[in-house]
């Protein structure tokens, strides 16, 4: 895969709620919000993180990377994105420090291991779960795995150090992919 393609990842770990594939949200108010009336969403994965309040920490540390015209490309681009609570689960001092331009490369390594190429909305990961005996693949532009799997109605993302992430909402439908929002930041290995 392209280097520039690689760098299109984003975001952590999460899990699904079943009930919540139908959504189909896009960024309004500072929450990503559902927009499922419109098939047309002309926002980038990027706008939509920047415009929510509960993706700051995120949104900056995209641009400490500079990925942020990665993810404002074509895609597609299916991002795990962490809320700002998510990151301030990390020690203290662990978001600061990525933050500087000599951690770039481990930060880019972080963001990326949130991303997959593709489209992958949460029906077709939950079908997938089923599909493989309870557990699905993921593999990251980082070039790692995220495995997917279900805990009471939820789908639930395992990093490659065991820790695992709730998506709390999912099928944020945008013009260059899907989000979906979780409540911790995946690590890889």
């Amino acid at each position: 895969m392209h280097r520039l393609s690689k760098l299109v990842a984003i975001v952590a770990a999460g899990a699904f709620s079943t009930t919540m594939f139908t959504a189909v949200p896009a960024v309004a108010g500072g929450h990503m919000q559902s927009h499922a009336d419109t098939h047309h969403h002309s926002g980038t994965i990027l706008d939509a993180a920047a415009a929510s309040a509960d993706h700051s920490t995120l949104v900056a540390a995209v641009k400490a990377a500079g990925l942020a015209d990665t993810l404002a490309g074509q895609g597609p681009f299916t991002v795990f994105a962490p809320t700002n609570s998510a990151f301030a689960k990390l020690p203290e001092g662990t978001v600061e420090t990525l933050l500087k331009a000599e951690n770039r490369d481990t930060l880019t390594k972080i963001l990326t291991y949130h991303v997959v190429p593709g489209m992958v909305t949460a029906s077709e990961l939950i079908g997938l779960i089923n599909d493989n005996g309870g557990a699905a693949t993921l593999t990251t532009v980082e070039g790692s795995d995220l495995t997917a799997r279900l805990d009471g109605g939820n789908v639930v993302l395992v990093d490659s150090k065991g820790g695992m992430a709730t998506v709390t909402q999912a099928d944020l439908i945008q013009s260059n992919g899907v989000i979906h929002v979780t409540d911790t930041v995946s690590m890889p290995d």
